[in-house]
């Protein structure tokens, strides 16, 4: 799987590959019995994401911060497709609070939850601190989602428990993961503005998303849990994500058009990794256009993910007390 791949769509292992839709990668597939949380399912790849999950009857939450938005895309899912249930819970992933608030609310619906898409970010953003003082990229695209992941794990346990359905949890990642600052992650000034990089910060973000799959798909094993924890880049898509960089990437758009993707088939790999059979028991992997691929050294390094989830739980416990 490489640039030839990605120029021509040509199928890999899976028998997918770059030009396959979300829908064509889930054909046939029945996720009636299956409860899913998508972030960020507003917009994007994210609006993609559920409303092929819906299509195939999944019980599907959209987590969104603009809930204006989120009900919209509800109502048009609902419209088009006779079968769709959806529900929509907010949800701001640069806020503690709003994390737990939507835990809470997500708990009183008293239903099961056996796929969780950590989808929602942000892009290249230019340096800024959340409510709770952590960088915004890294506070939006990783910890928010490690806290939300975190907070939503005994659910996850007790479906697959009591089901005997297998859970999965998918990061989105990005080849974005390659380009981050010197040592991966930068542990002793995270929330400094002095050498702050858009670029690298974004980079770094997405690292930490590998890293978080890798070891909590590490834990999950430990502990005998059947939930897999696996991490997917996209590929190129031109989405809302791009806003803070828009100019300069329809300028690269417009040079490396033939590695661009639309957004269904922004949305394949992430379905294909949440749905398919194929990846039953598989897990602490990294996906690109529907089949394994290999992450950078730094996403491997198994020493460095437990370093960030001891230092994730530490930002975490000081950024949410009250």
């Amino acid at each position: 799987m490489g640039i030839f791949s990605l120029m021509t769509g040509r199928a890999g292992p899976s028998g997918f590959g770059s030009a396959s839709t979300a829908e064509q990668v889930t054909q046939g597939i029945d996720a009636a019995n299956l409860t899913a949380i998508v972030t960020g399912g507003a917009s994007g790849i994210g609006l993609e994401t559920a409303r092929v999950l819906a299509l195939r009857k999944a019980h599907v939450i959209i987590a969104a911060r603009n809930m204006e938005a989120a009900n919209a895309v509800k109502q048009q899912i609902v419209k088009d497709i006779e079968t769709a249930h959806v529900d929509v819970l907010k949800l701001d992933l640069c806020s503690m609070n709003s994390i737990k608030a939507f835990v809470a609310n997500f708990n009183a619906l008293d239903v099961p939850l056996n796929i969780l898409i950590n989808n929602a970010g942000v892009m290249f953003c230019p340096f800024q601190l959340s409510e709770d003082g952590i960088e915004m990229q890294f506070a939006t695209n990783y910890l928010g989602h490690f806290y939300l992941t975190n907070l939503l794990l005994e659910k996850m346990k007790n479906t697959a428990r009591t089901t005997g359905i297998e859970g999965r949890i998918v990061n989105l990642s990005s080849i974005a993961h390659h380009h981050t600052y010197e040592h991966g992650i930068r542990f002793d000034n995270i929330n400094d503005s002095v050498g702050y990089s858009d670029k690298k910060a974004y980079g770094q973000s997405k690292l930490a998303n590998i890293l978080h799959a890798n070891e909590l798909s590490r834990r999950l094993k430990e502990e005998g849990v059947n939930i897999t924890a696996n991490s997917v880049h996209p590929g190129l898509i031109m989405t809302p994500l791009m806003r803070h960089s828009a100019v300069m990437m329809r300028l690269l758009q417009l040079f490396t058009y033939f590695l661009w993707k639309n957004i269904p088939q922004g949305a394949a790999t992430t379905c294909y990794v949440a749905l398919h059979p194929n990846l039953k028991g598989v897990t602490g992997k990294y996906y690109l256009d529907c089949n394994e691929m290999e992450s950078s050294a730094l996403g491997k390094d198994a020493v460095l993910a437990r370093k960030l989830w001891d230092f994730s739980n530490k930002l975490v416990n000081s950024a949410s007390k009250p």
